[in-house]
């Protein structure tokens, strides 16, 4: 989706791929196959870049200095990125920042974990500082016996370069899930597209409603500036997703940061003037930025995730056929159950209507026909 953004904008786009089967790699022609795990094959593949991007967070933080240090524009940098990839690098600077964050510690041991859910009560979140991703590296521990799961779970996510660590964080109540995504530039220029509602299954994005529902003018503006200024003090440049959570007197908690395209910003392809991947392409070349404004009133963009549909190009002839206006995105991916595998975007004037279409389209390339 970076690459799609990229022809228009003349930019010529080199990819580092696990394998030639990554979604990006059956699209694009300049492809190195290599690990981002690999000092030699990622500063290899920097070297004739003037400029280097990504689209997880997975690239070690010291490889990401070694391309800095070879002169290359690495965006965002690794000063800035560490907090995305670094769950207790995320919680200090927020705790000194002063942004809303959960109660939380790093926990060294099994004691240290027990003390702490203790302290503030059970059921107590553990998360893994680096390494997880939707869902993965995420418990709910409901009390003592529960302690083990998370520090046995520790190795499958290490990656030879940094260490992993448990985090324990509260259990927060919170009445839905929200994203704010922004952008800035390396010159200081920064956009907020409108604030989404997310809805998570299972530790998975499964939807998203843009502008969120029952949310003022004026508390969306609070939070996109609050998203602004977190990403002005961390320098971050491209994309910046906060991932938060809202209590039910309206405040927030920050949950997580992504600083690359993120799903909850896939419906920008089509219910915004300008993507986030364009956006993104824009702020790591230092373009002045798009406009991240809203196409119609209601967008709703709804995951595919792997089902009992196999075929899902052929299953496109059922959904384009009975809503033309239906704006779908495939990944050129092997369908697993749970895999995201695509996504479903509608755009309208009332959300209820704009949701069924999106969840009926959505549901068929997952496997269900009785709709």
């Amino acid at each position: 989706m970076m690459h799609q953004a990229s022809i228009g904008l003349g930019i010529r786009t080199r990819l580092l791929a696990t394998s030639p089967q990554e979604s990006a790699a059956q699209v694009m022609n300049d492809v190195v196959v290599g690990s981002h795990l690999d000092e030699e094959a990622v500063l290899a593949f920097a070297k004739d870049c003037d400029a280097v991007t990504f689209d997880h967070e997975h690239v070690p933080t010291e490889l990401v200095r070694r391309m800095e240090a070879t002169g290359v524009a690495v965006r965002p940098g690794a000063d800035a990125q560490v907090h995305a990839q670094d769950k207790a690098v995320m919680r200090q600077f927020m705790e000194r920042a002063g942004f809303p964050n959960p109660r939380w510690q790093v926990c060294d041991s099994h004691e240290a974990f027990v003390d702490f859910a203790e302290k503030i009560g059970w059921p107590v979140i553990a998360k893994t500082s680096r390494g997880g991703y939707d869902g993965k590296g995420v418990w709910k521990v409901d009390g003592p016996d529960d302690v083990a799961t998370p520090f046995q779970a520790m190795g499958g996510l290490a990656d030879g370069h940094q260490p992993i660590r448990i985090i324990a964080e509260e259990l927060v109540d919170f009445t839905r899930e929200l994203s704010a995504i922004v952008v800035r530039s390396p010159s200081g220029q920064g956009v907020a597209y409108p604030i989404s509602e997310t809805i998570q299954r299972d530790g998975i994005c499964v939807e998203t409603i843009t502008p969120a529902p029952r949310m003022s003018e004026t508390r969306q503006a609070e939070i996109q500036a609050m998203a602004l200024d977190i990403a002005g003090r961390l320098g971050v440049v491209g994309v910046l997703a906060v991932e938060l959570m809202e209590r039910a007197d309206g405040s927030v908690v920050v949950n997580e940061l992504a600083m690359r395209p993120h799903n909850t910003g896939h419906w920008t392809i089509d219910g915004a003037a300008t993507s986030q991947f364009e956006n993104h392409l824009r702020a790591v070349l230092d373009l002045p930025l798009g406009d991240p404004s809203l196409t119609a009133p209601a967008v709703v963009m709804t995951n595919v995730l792997g089902g009992s549909e196999d075929d899902l190009t052929g299953a496109l002839q059922h959904c384009f056929a009975r809503d033309p206006g239906l704006r779908v995105e495939l990944y050129g991916k092997d369908v697993r159950p749970g895999r995201k595998v695509g996504h479903v975007t509608c755009v309208g004037d009332g959300v209820d209507e704009v949701a069924r279409r999106a969840r009926h389209a959505a549901g068929y390339l997952m496997g269900d026909h009785n709709a």
